[in-house]
């Protein structure tokens, strides 16, 4: 079975590794995530975000030296794995036997204000953007903000009412009209209905899961749930034990029965056609049943023993996420 993958971590784990004088690669490391690893999953596509904690990483040097990384390690590896930047880049590379890449970011205020720095990421080959993280930014605002919030428990509320800033607005809009696709993923509820608001084409929550299955911020309500599929955009599977299964403290395991759950749960809401994986390998530290790229293929298992016909699983597993890529890059 095919894989497509909206998010991973990967590449600045190598990244601070690499900083540690520690001798690692994208072809072979000890991650979630690997080429070696990727090929035994049959992986079709694979988004390598940078993400960058703007607390505490220097933006502009952590970002450039994140996507030259990303640009060396492919290089390093074309014989297996080549850089996307449009639709038809995807098919040229499955076509030629070759799996493909996209760069995304992942906290979107790493712009300094600055539309044409946006324009700048674009022709560096960013095609996803995560709007926030967790801290607000000059964007928009999280619904779990670390600046305040601590505890597992604080998870459990939402912000309803910071939305997208002006700037954020014509932010998104940008985004649209460059062909780089929006991520929902961590941001306000607030701000998720201004996305809806004040854009046209399919979006996506990269990676998140159902609220009704588990109630932390980072999940996406039903009718979240149904907005995203009535624009046509779709939902990443997020693997994070604790955003799949509510525990009182935190450091929930990451299983594939409750991956399930959340997908069942999102089928009845939105149809089969707004699912997809976002694993957020290399991001989360739960304990994993699917402990790297290799593995995928217990989820697909899962939902045959569930009863999802071929055509859904393929769907959940790259076919829908290729439709949005092909109608938004």
């Amino acid at each position: 079975m095919k894989i497509v993958d909206m998010h991973c971590d990967t590449i600045i784990g190598l990244l601070q590794l690499q900083k540690e004088g520690k001798d690692v690669s994208l072809f072979d490391n000890h991650k979630h995530i690997d080429v070696k690893k990727m090929k035994q999953g049959d992986y079709l596509l694979q988004n390598f975000a940078i993400f960058t904690d703007f607390k505490n990483d220097d933006l502009m040097l952590h970002v450039q030296e994140g996507i030259d990384l990303y640009y060396q390690e492919l290089e390093k590896n074309k014989d297996y794995i080549r850089a996307v930047y449009t639709y038809d880049d995807i098919e040229k590379n499955r076509q030629a036997g070759y799996m493909s890449a996209m760069l995304t970011l992942e906290e979107g205020d790493v712009v300094f204000d600055s539309l044409a720095i946006l324009r700048n990421y674009y022709r560096l080959g960013v095609r996803m953007i995560t709007l926030t993280w967790n801290y607000p930014n000059a964007i928009g605002s999280p619904n779990f903000n670390m600046e305040s919030k601590k505890a597992y428990q604080d998870m459990f509320s939402y912000n309803t009412k910071d939305g997208l800033s002006e700037f954020g607005i014509a932010y998104v809009q940008e985004m649209e009209r460059l062909g780089i696709i929006i991520d929902v993923s961590h941001l306000s509820d607030a701000g998720f209905y201004d996305v809806c608001k004040y854009t046209s084409k399919p979006f996506v929550a990269s990676h998140s899961n159902a609220r009704s299955v588990c109630g932390v911020s980072r999940n996406l309500s039903d009718d979240m749930i149904a907005q995203i599929a009535k624009r046509g955009g779709v939902i990443g599977i997020n693997f994070c034990g604790d955003f799949l299964v509510e525990s009182e403290t935190g450091n929930a395991a990451s299983r594939v029965e409750d991956m399930v759950k959340h997908i069942k749960h999102m089928k009845e809401i939105g149809g089969i056609d707004c699912i997809a994986l976002g694993s957020d390998f290399d991001g989360i530290d739960s304990v994993l049943e699917i402990e790297d790229a290799s593995q995928m293929g217990k989820l697909e298992a899962a939902l045959l023993k569930e009863h999802f016909t071929q055509e859904e699983i393929e769907k959940i597993c790259y076919k829908n996420v290729l439709r949005v890529y092909k109608e938004v890059l």
